[in-house]
């Protein structure tokens, strides 16, 4: 089994159709599901929210890795996880320490990812490595879909790599911004294990192809 999972990122899709978008990820091979949320606060735009994550749980039996963009994350982990997220992960940059809303993810019985932003150093994350179950490496800076991915990314990813290879933990590095068939074979390479894209896949004529491509 290639141990490359895929997360088509629900912001490229085509809300007017969303449900038929989703069904032909979910056909394509789609491992789970990328939910970006925003509060136009910790990131300059707005997304969707909670009627749209129900709405989701109700169409597919995907995983649901919900990336909250959120400046104060604390209130909606519980509505979150009973909209049905399997998977909640949250950004470092949000607050000295972070801590206490990643205990709180946990104790929801949820899947607890933290992200790290370009301009913040992968250090930032290590002290919180031993709690998580993935890392979330942000390869373009959040807010928009359609970036260009970041190159400096991958340098990120390698020490992250080396990092959790030395702790001896079994802990998936994901990437997300700007991911395709171009720079997929990279990011596998620097150590990601779970490729988030939007455009590559839920813009691609068959996502399967497009998917399988990912995973090279």
């Amino acid at each position: 089994m290639n141990s490359t999972l895929v997360a088509p990122s629900l912001l490229a899709a085509d809300f007017a159709h969303l449900a038929d978008d989703i069904r032909r990820v979910e056909c394509g091979g789609a491992d789970f599901l990328h939910l970006d949320i925003m509060d136009g606060r910790l990131v300059p735009n707005i997304s969707f929210g909670l009627p749209v994550v129900e709405a989701v749980r109700k169409t597919t039996r995907l995983e649901l890795d919900t990336h909250l963009m959120l400046q104060d994350p604390m209130p909606f982990i519980a509505p979150f996880n009973k909209a049905g997220s399997n998977s909640v992960t949250i950004h470092v940059e949000i607050a000295v320490d972070p801590g206490p809303v990643l205990a709180a993810i946990r104790q929801q019985g949820l899947k607890c990812g933290l992200a790290v932003n370009p301009a913040t150093p992968v250090e930032a994350i290590y002290p919180y490595l031993d709690e998580l179950d993935l890392a979330l490496v942000m390869s373009v800076e959040p807010g928009f879909g359609g970036q260009s991915f970041q190159d400096q990314a991958l340098e990120k990813i390698r020490s992250l790599a080396v990092e959790i290879a030395r702790r001896g933990l079994d802990l998936p590095i994901e990437v997300d911004g700007g991911v395709n068939a171009n720079n997929a074979a990279a990011c596998r390479e620097a150590g990601a294990r779970l490729l988030v894209a939007g455009s590559a896949v839920f813009r691609a004529e068959d996502p399967a192809l497009a998917i399988a491509a990912l995973r090279g």
